[in-house]
């Protein structure tokens, strides 16, 4: 490896000519990379609701209705000439209101009250829309110019189309933040006024480079565009700080430059290569998810972590060389103390600590199984919202009302009456409407208009839209879905098809909660295997993986004991990110542990691994957590700003196992750490 290093940089003109045409190319590339902001697009394609989906698709014009529409202070002829003018907006495939179910040129009082009150109710008009999900930002647009202030929108196309148009602007505005504090953070914690540029150029490029890169999957979802750059930057600022540090330390005893870098680059591989290994397997433990977004997030991540390593091997040691002058004459006094009283400190009280620490374990470990989850897309945007409060003024004036669609093979009028008397038992159950129930078993198809029939019949299928009083998801919902599945089924066994956002979400929950123990599972196990091989070692990978796993289960068993409700992806995704970017802390602290354990004693290698590692440690831990922070503080997309605050404060807590937890374990294994782990003799004690 010293070999082919010395020839890159020999090479050094023609890496940097390679990396300006790679960075070219990504620029073009970037507009091009499209992102799916529709979670349900990600479920299996083996999935009920996938395959009820795709027949309705193949077998009808329109979809499940996706959006809902108030319109308050309207008249029944008001609400019919709105209704005439919302099917007229391009995007809009079908429009469902009162007409719909009964004749509103007969007394509405001779109707069952509940079910004219879930379309109409004191003077306001409540619509079922579906949208074409191909226009659904445009479509929204057109439905809120056209209601301006008497309308209130909601539904998952409406989810969505806001998620693309806010997204975007947050993310920017994170960005903005980002770079100028990341930017004071290294000029605090580094030595050379000019040292920060050259980090974040290199950062940058890695990011701009996998960003651009992107183009290879074509289209990506809102968690890799939303969250994978940004969480990207925190994550390979390790790589470029470790580098660097080694480098500077190698100055200070006299090497000359290209010397200094060679070796730098032998001190440092095992620690970079190790933890870019073990956080590039835990991004893409993701891809073992049933549910799409899992595999989305970690290649794209995993390939950003290539490119990172890649980037600070090749080249960031090139510009170092070819400015080291330029950072030398900008070099300035430390910003920030020796850290050796922290050293002192932390021999201290680690072993309190340690007791502390074994006694949260097995607690946090099951809290943090016990959470409650929202799997779907209602509660993304929250009461804060403009979303969030047409939602609640929808939900006040008229319920919860929730739309599925089942679709029966055509052909049997007999059993479609049985099958909608029998759904319209069921309590949450508010209306039905199908051809048997519009019109009636007694009227040949032929003397219907096209219009009616295709709305309700197909070559194939019949189609019936249940209307139920229930949220979109909860026990209520999921219980609903299976009653009205297992109702279909005794009618026409594995042939009826559910659709709808409840029975999305239903399969949502199937999916992702079989993923949880196989993700966990294999980045854990990989990780060790990682480690254990780096380290040559059996027991200090058990000491890091627990030291870091215990900070994640720590992190996700506090909404537990504070009674919020986690998005179940969030809580699926972050153990995975947490694991693997802050694994690395606990790999450079055992790493310079052993380092000095050759030549000092126990105690004394503590205080000065301590020493050693607090600025490396605390660059990059203070950028993932502003990362994160800004991220859960701007965004109104819950999945990210839930995403963004567990990730800081789970790096808060794995920082502090690392600086105050770890050095304690390993003073205390520090006999059998020697005894099971190759190549390793460490100074004698004195006692």
């Amino acid at each position: 490896m010293e070999k082919v290093f010395r020839k890159i940089l020999q090479h050094d003109r023609l890496v940097l000519l390679l990396f300006l045409f790679a960075s070219v190319i990504s620029l073009f590339s970037l507009p091009r990379v499209k992102v799916n902001y529709d979670m349900n697009d990600y479920l299996p394609s083996k999935s009920p609701s996938t395959q009820a989906l795709s027949v309705m698709e193949e077998e009808f014009e329109g979809r499940v209705p996706n959006a809902r529409l108030m319109l308050e202070d309207l008249t029944i002829p008001q609400a019919l000439e709105f209704k005439d003018k919302i099917s007229q907006i391009e995007g809009v495939d079908e429009v469902l209101w009162l007409d719909d179910s009964i004749n509103i040129t007969e007394p509405l009082a001779q109707y069952d009250q509940e079910l004219v009150e879930s379309y109409y109710k004191n003077q306001n008009a409540l619509y079922s829309i579906t949208i074409d999900e191909s226009q659904r930002i445009e479509a929204v647009d057109r439905l809120r110019n056209l209601v301006g202030d008497k309308g209130y929108l909601e539904g998952t196309a409406v989810n969505t189309a806001v998620a693309a148009e806010s997204t975007v602007e947050e993310i920017g505005k994170i960005v903005k933040v980002t770079i100028p504090v990341v930017l004071i953070i290294l000029i605090i914690t580094t030595n050379h006024w000019f040292e920060p540029v050259i980090l974040l150029f290199t950062i940058g490029e890695s990011i701009l480079l996998n960003a651009g890169s992107n183009l290879l999957f074509g289209t990506i979802s809102f968690v890799t565009s939303g969250a994978g750059n940004i969480l990207l930057l925190a994550v390979s600022l390790d790589y470029s700080v470790f580098l660097l540090h080694r480098f500077e330390e190698n100055r200070k005893l006299g090497m000359e430059a290209n010397e200094a870098m060679v070796k730098a680059f032998i001190q440092s591989r095992g620690s970079i290569a190790s933890s870019g290994l073990t956080t590039g397997i835990s991004f893409a433990a993701l891809t073992l998810m049933q549910f799409k977004i899992g595999p989305d997030l970690g290649i794209a991540l995993a390939k950003g972590i290539i490119i990172s390593l890649l980037t600070v091997f090749i080249l960031l040691p090139i510009l170092v060389l070819k400015t080291y002058r330029l950072l030398e004459k900008t070099k300035h006094k430390p910003l920030l103390p020796s850290f050796r009283r922290l050293g002192k400190f932390v021999t201290k009280v680690m072993l309190p600590l340690v007791a502390v620490f074994s006694i949260l374990v097995v607690p946090s470990f099951l809290a943090q199984k016990e959470n409650d989850y929202y799997y779907g897309a209602e509660h993304i945007f929250g009461p804060e919202t403009k979303l969030g409060q047409d939602s609640q003024q929808i939900k006040e004036s008229f319920g919860q009302s929730n739309r599925m669609v089942l679709l029966v093979p055509k052909g049997n009028q007999t059993h479609e009456i049985q099958l909608s008397t029998q759904l319209k038992e069921i309590p949450e159950v508010k209306d039905v409407i199908s051809y048997v129930d519009r019109v009636g078993a007694e009227i040949p198809m032929e003397y219907l208009d096209e219009e009616t029939l295709s709305l309700l019949e197909s070559k194939n299928y019949s189609r019936m839209i249940v209307t139920v009083d229930s949220e979109y998801e909860g026990d209520t919902s999921f219980k609903l879905v299976g009653n009205i599945r297992q109702i279909a089924d005794e009618y026409y066994p594995n042939q009826a098809y559910l659709a709808g956002e409840s029975a999305s979400t239903y399969d949502l929950m199937d999916t992702i909660t079989d993923d949880n123990l196989s993700v966990n599972l294999l980045s854990t196990a990989a990780v060790f295997i990682v480690l254990a091989i780096s380290f040559k070692s059996i027991i200090i990978p058990l000491i890091l993986v627990l030291s870091i796993e215990t900070a994640v289960w720590i992190n996700l068993s506090i909404p537990y004991f504070n009674n919020q409700v986690l998005f179940y992806f969030s809580y699926l995704i972050v153990g995975a990110i947490q694991l693997g970017a802050t694994v690395d802390y606990a790999i450079l602290m055992a790493r310079r542990y052993l380092e000095n354990r050759e030549s000092l004693q126990r105690k004394e290698a503590i205080v000065e691994t301590v020493s050693n590692v607090t600025v490396s440690i605390m660059t990059s831990g203070s950028a993932i957590v502003l990362v994160g922070s800004l991220l859960g503080y701007i965004t109104t997309h819950g999945i990210l700003m839930q995403l963004g605050s567990l990730l800081a404060k789970g790096s808060i807590f794995s920082i502090l196992i690392v600086f105050f937890v770890l050095p304690g374990l390993l003073y205390l294994f520090d006999k059998p750490i020697e005894k099971f782990s190759l190549g390793l003799k460490f100074a004698k004690e004195e006692y």
